[in-house]
């Protein structure tokens, strides 16, 4: 599919979310019977027993930088399996641990991670965890990342019914003064299972959702970032080293990767990046667009944020379009959670 038909595509889910459409189908229901046998093989193979392991993550990073009369900042992480860490083994190498501790270095502050992602949620869970999210008067989030969409082109949930849950979720999470970042739907074609055409309609689905989920944020004054191309590309190129044991959740390498593309968008969403960053540079391709075909271009590249820019115009509301650079993340180790 191309650019331009993507964001064709993801404006009419978007708009379908806005407005109580119906659902719209990522994939064709004639071609649903020829995939049946290929996702009752992959689903054979994925996992391949695994025990499902989510390391508990949550508690205060970067107490070096502890000042007297300063506040930690409060980052939340909600959504998926992905969000959780499932697959991982040590808290250090959970993503969430991986933000906290960058973000704390970047802003030289302590940072107090509440990660309420369930493994196989779905966007129409976000609203629970939203209300979890916010149920600690003193801990309500100064900014917040979510990372779902996988499951819902799994589960073949409506996109419009998908990019509805998330818009929704994102306004709560604003309405009370949180930053918002959200990983989009990542490219399931490259789970290494996976075969023809299976794997060609995975990745049109999940490029379209994620191009979809970046109107419905983007509108709701949230960023998004793509991890479509960082399941792409170099997940593709380097199965054993980038997937974890079971196939299908990502390595510690994996989430290193993704923490890598995300932390400089939490970092700008929360004023810490530098003012002339915040400029779009034409020799990396970044600029204006109408936000439909800002989203289709993040869908296509890994690490493309897209935050709004301008009110609504002729073609519709536009967007920053920015490729940032990415920055090596070292985890720490929580400090203890106080008894």
């Amino acid at each position: 599919m191309t650019r331009m038909a993507r964001a064709r595509v993801a404006r009419r889910i978007a708009a379908g979310a806005a407005y109580g459409g119906g659902g719209i189908g990522l994939a064709g229901a004639a071609v649903v019977g020829l995939v049946l046998a290929e996702v009752r093989l992959a689903r054979r193979h994925v996992g391949n027993g695994a025990e499902p392991h989510v390391p508990n993550a949550d508690g205060l990073y970067g107490r070096t930088y502890d000042t007297q009369g300063d506040p930690p900042l409060c980052l939340t992480v909600l959504g998926d399996s992905t969000a959780a860490g499932q697959g991982v083994h040590r808290v250090g190498q959970t993503p969430g641990a991986l933000l906290a501790s960058g973000l704390a270095a970047v802003a030289e502050r302590p940072v107090r991670l509440r990660n309420v992602a369930l493994p196989g949620a779905r966007s129409d869970d976000l609203d629970r965890q939203v209300t979890l999210a916010l149920s600690d008067p003193g801990l309500v989030p100064d900014v917040c990342v979510i990372m779902i969409g996988a499951n819902d082109v799994t589960n073949r949930m409506p996109p419009t019914q998908s990019v509805r849950h998330l818009s929704a979720a994102v306004r709560r999470l604003r309405t009370v003064g949180a930053e918002v970042v959200v990983g989009t739907c990542p490219d399931l074609g490259t789970i290494e299972p996976v075969q023809q055409p299976l794997r060609w309609l995975a990745r049109r689905a999940s490029r379209q959702l994620a191009a979809a989920q970046t109107i419905g944020v983007v509108e709701q004054g949230g960023r998004t970032v793509s991890l479509g191309d960082l399941l792409g590309p170099e997940f593709a190129a380097n199965p054993r080293e980038l997937f974890g044991p079971d196939n299908y959740h990502p390595s510690a390498e994996g989430y290193a990767t993704a923490a890598m593309a995300v932390l400089p968008t939490l970092c700008a969403a929360l004023g810490l990046w530098p003012a002339e960053e915040e400029r779009p540079d034409v020799t990396r391709h970044e600029g204006y667009l109408p936000v439909a075909r800002a989203a289709a271009e993040a869908a296509s590249e890994a690490g493309t944020e897209v935050t709004a820019a301008m009110p609504t115009g002729p073609r519709g509301p536009w967007a920053l379009l920015k490729r940032r650079r990415r920055r090596r993340v070292t985890a720490t180790e929580p400090a203890p959670q106080p008894t």
